[in-house]
């Protein structure tokens, strides 16, 4: 599938996922997918503010890195992505549904 662009940035362009299990495998294959539809959908709206934008690129980069590390360490991932989940509540339904479902696999996955 090929990569949809929001200005100025490419989701997951830095992703190398090495997967250990084929549970991880799966999560992070949900993971990308969930990410690449969040994209498309952000990419659809003109109401989205240069802050948000930043914090949905810099949740992309987070759970490329958690998901690149080989040891858990505290991430603010999670935090992060509920902060984000709560933004697109009211104007991004669809957004938010995406974002919480990144945030269940994350939270399966012991991040």
């Amino acid at each position: 599938m090929a990569a949809l662009v929001l200005p100025g940035y490419t989701f997951g362009e830095n992703t190398g996922f090495c997967a250990t299990n084929g549970s991880s495998a799966l999560s992070e294959t949900k993971i990308r997918e969930l990410l690449d539809e969040l994209e498309q959908e952000l990419s659809r709206s003109d109401e989205l503010d240069e802050d948000t934008l930043e914090a949905v690129r810099q949740l992309d980069r987070d759970i490329d890195e958690v998901i690149r590390s080989t040891e858990q360490k505290n991430s603010p991932v999670l935090d992060d992505a509920i902060a984000l989940e709560a933004q697109f509540a009211a104007r991004h339904p669809v957004a938010e549904r995406l974002v919480r479902e990144l945030i269940a696999v994350l939270g399966r996955m012991g991040v």
